[in-house]
C-alpha cells in the first residue's frame, strides 16, 4: 500500500515538471545593434614626414680685399645688414698716400705728352720748310704715342689704388643677418686668410634640404610636370606647421649611393625669421598628386591571426558578413583601402564583437568622438 503511494506521487511530480518545461515559450532570439559609416571617395592626399635641415638662400664670407690694421667694426652683431652697408674700416692711411703718389705720376705723364704734341707740331712746320733731318721727323710720331701710352698705364695704376683705397671699407656683398665678428680693433688682416672676417647670410628665404627614397622622386616630377600643386608644409622646431608653404625644387638632384636616397631642395619664405641655418625641422612632402579613395576608421578595420585584414559589411539584406580588404596605408588616422569596399556600402565601426557571419543586425550612424568628449571621458576614467 506504501508502495503505491510511493509510486503515485512520483508519477504526479513528474508530470507537474513536465508541464512547467512545456508550458513556458522560447524567447525571441535579440538583434544587435551596431555603428556603421557609409563608404565614399574621398580626396586623399598622402605625405611623407621628412627629416630636414635648413640652409641659408645665400651666404657670403666678409674678407679683406687689401692687407692692414683693423681700426673699426661698423655693425651691431647679429642684426640686419644691406647690401653695400660698411662693416669694417681698415686703416686707409697707406692707400691714400698710393693715390697721391699714382696720380702725381699722371700729372708728369699729361704734360710730358702735352710736350710731345707741341714737338709733334713744331717739327711739322720745320719740315715743310726743309730746317730739320728725316730722323727728326720719323721720331715725333713715336715719341707722342710712347707719351700717349704712358698716361693711359698712369690713369690705370690711379684708378688700381683708388680701387685699394675704397677696399679699405669693407662692405657686405648682399643683404642679410650677419653673425659676429670674427676680427677685432687692432687685427691685421689681408687677402690670404684662411678665416673670413664675418659671415653673411640671407635667411628672408631659405632651403629646406630633405631625403627621400629615389623611387619616389618619378611620381613627384610627374606631379609637378602635369601642373600639380605639391605644397610642403614644414614643422618648426616646436612642433607646429609654420604658415609659409615651401616650394619644391627640383634643379640639381642627385643619388646617394651609399643609402638610394636623393636629396630633394625646398624652398621656404621665413619672414619671420623663424627658421636658421643649420636649424633640423620636419617637412611634409606630398607622395604625388591626390586621389579619390574610400577612407575608413581605424576601429573599422580588424586583423586576423594570420594577418589578413578585414571588416564587417552589411549586404543589402542587413545582414553581416565579413569582407577581406587590402589597405595602401594612413591618413589622419584613416585607413585607405585599396580593394575590397565599394562606394555606398555599409562598415561596422563600433559592436563587432556581437556580430556572427549572416546574422540580421540593426545599424546606427557611427558618431566619431571629438576632441572634446575625449576629454570628457579621460576625466571620468580618472
Amino acid at each position: 500500500m506504501i508502495i503505491r503511494w510511493i509510486t503515485a506521487a512520483l508519477c504526479a511530480v513528474l508530470l507537474v515538471a513536465m508541464t512547467a518545461c512545456s508550458s513556458p515559450e522560447t524567447p525571441a532570439q535579440v538583434v544587435p545593434k551596431v555603428s556603421v559609416v557609409t563608404v565614399a571617395a574621398q580626396r586623399v592626399q598622402r605625405d611623407d614626414e621628412l627629416q630636414g635641415r635648413v640652409a641659408a638662400l645665400r651666404t657670403a664670407q666678409i674678407r679683406a680685399q687689401v692687407g692692414g690694421i683693423v681700426r673699426k667694426r661698423l655693425f651691431e652683431q647679429g642684426a640686419e645688414v644691406a647690401a653695400g652697408q660698411a662693416l669694417f674700416q681698415i686703416d686707409p692711411a697707406a692707400f691714400r698716400a698710393d693715390v697721391d703718389s699714382a696720380l702725381a705720376a699722371l700729372q708728369r705723364s699729361e704734360a710730358a705728352l702735352s710736350r710731345s704734341r707741341l714737338q709733334a707740331q713744331r717739327l711739322q712746320a720745320l719740315a715743310a720748310a726743309q730746317a730739320v733731318s728725316q730722323q727728326h721727323r720719323d721720331d715725333a710720331p713715336s715719341e707722342y704715342e710712347q707719351a700717349r701710352a704712358a698716361v693711359a698705364e698712369a690713369r690705370a695704376i690711379l684708378a688700381r689704388r683708388q680701387l685699394d683705397l675704397r677696399y679699405a671699407t669693407v662692405s657686405a656683398p648682399i643683404a642679410g643677418r650677419i653673425d659676429q665678428a670674427l676680427v677685432t680693433e687692432g687685427a691685421l688682416v689681408g687677402v690670404a686668410d684662411a678665416e673670413p672676417m664675418a659671415v653673411v647670410q640671407q635667411i628672408d628665404q631659405v632651403y629646406v634640404d630633405v631625403r627621400q627614397p629615389a623611387a619616389q622622386l618619378e611620381s613627384l616630377q610627374r606631379s609637378a610636370a602635369g601642373g600639380g600643386e605639391l605644397p610642403v608644409t614644414i614643422i618648426g622646431a616646436a612642433g607646429k606647421p609654420l604658415s609659409e608653404r615651401g616650394q619644391m625644387l627640383f634643379s640639381g638632384i642627385n643619388v646617394d649611393a651609399r643609402t638610394g636616397d636623393v636629396v630633394l631642395r625646398v624652398l621656404v619664405d621665413n619672414p619671420r625669421r623663424d627658421l636658421l641655418p643649420g636649424m633640423f625641422v620636419r617637412a611634409r612632402v606630398p607622395r604625388g598628386s591626390a586621389s579619390e579613395q574610400p577612407l575608413l576608421p581605424q576601429q573599422a578595420v580588424l586583423r586576423s591571426a594570420g594577418g589578413q585584414t578585414y571588416a564587417w559589411v552589411i549586404d543589402g539584406d542587413g545582414k553581416a558578413v565579413i569582407r577581406t580588404l587590402e589597405l595602401d596605408g594612413s591618413v589622419d588616422r584613416q585607413w585607405i583601402v585599396r580593394s575590397g569596399l565599394k562606394p555606398g556600402e555599409q562598415v561596422v565601426v563600433e559592436g563587432q564583437e556581437r556580430l556572427q557571419e549572416g546574422r540580421l543586425v540593426e545599424t546606427l550612424p557611427w558618431q566619431p568622438v571629438s576632441a572634446l568628449g575625449k576629454a570628457a571621458v579621460a576625466s571620468r576614467t580618472h
